[in-house]
């Protein structure tokens, strides 16, 4: 199964972009990309636990869409900050267990930054980490090109954690675009190639993503997709730029490119961006 989606979906400046202004009566967010996509990430998940309410409420919005699953973040307690203590493990276990209970979790994702390096107390560190959430399906994003190396892949193959394959700003060290499977879970994430503001310690979150991938630029990721996607059992590609809705637009663009059939975008979208044009 290939599933192919966006990070995140509630974000205002997408209101008379990817979402109608406003918005009829009933007017769900969730359900309305679920219309468009088989898969969503919830990065709400990273700045805190979700609550269990709100998990049941995601799962209600997608209930007409047998096919539809989503990826969860780890809060970022466990990762960067490395201060979540056993009530932090509690709540976020909490929190996803009616995704869970429904069937709708497809994975959690174990996000690190860049300076999180492959050295010996970091690879303990997430051997600890993996032991506290081993029930369920972990995929591994690192963004510091030491992970990359045959002992760190052979070690998450036989662990069964996955590795999620990115494209991002490439420095010095960074994390170059792979095609690499090391679980029965594939993953891809595209954060864009915002060189200027990605390391910027004045950019927001907005700023550091905003980036509107060319189709030239997502031609290679194609491939790399179909490659994951013949070594996994269920492969996951979630578009991260979500600055304006372009996240919507690329992932739409993939859609598109690996199901070779036309799509159907929203028209406030596709008149922001008239690219679509062409695939619709």
């Amino acid at each position: 199964m290939l599933r192919i989606g966006t990070a995140g979906w509630q974000y205002r400046d997408w209101a008379g972009i990817v979402y109608p202004k406003p918005k009829p009566r009933g007017f769900n967010e969730l359900s309305f990309i679920a219309t468009l996509f088989n898969t969503v990430e919830i990065n709400s998940s990273f700045y805190g636990p979700p609550r269990p309410t709100s998990a049941k409420d995601w799962v209600e919005r997608v209930a007409d869409r047998p096919d539809f699953r989503v990826t969860t973040k780890l809060w970022k307690g466990f990762m960067h900050e490395r201060n979540a203590k056993a009530a932090d493990e509690k709540l976020f276990k909490d929190g996803i267990a009616p995704l869970v209970e429904s069937g709708r979790l497809g994975a959690v994702l174990i996000q690190f930054p860049w300076s999180f390096r492959n050295e010996p107390e970091n690879r303990e560190y997430l051997l600890r980490l993996y032991r506290r959430f081993v029930e369920y399906p972990l995929v591994l994003e690192v963004r510091h090109g030491s992970w990359i190396e045959p002992s760190v892949l052979d070690e998450l193959a036989e662990l069964g954690i996955g590795l999620c394959n990115i494209d991002q700003p490439l420095f010095r060290r960074s994390v170059k675009p792979s095609a690499v499977t090391t679980s029965p879970i594939g993953y891809v994430r595209l954060h864009g190639r915002n060189y200027p503001q990605w390391f910027s310690k004045k950019a927001d979150v907005r700023e550091r993503y905003d980036y509107l991938y060319t189709p030239s630029e997502l031609e290679p990721w194609v491939n790399r997709v179909k490659e994951i996607a013949s070594d996994a059992e269920d492969t996951y590609v979630v578009a991260n730029n979500h600055n304006l809705g372009k996240a919507v637009v690329n992932a739409l663009e993939l859609k598109a490119f690996l199901g070779n059939e036309p799509i159907n975008p929203p028209p406030q979208l596709t008149e922001k961006y008239p690219v679509l044009h062409e695939l619709a």
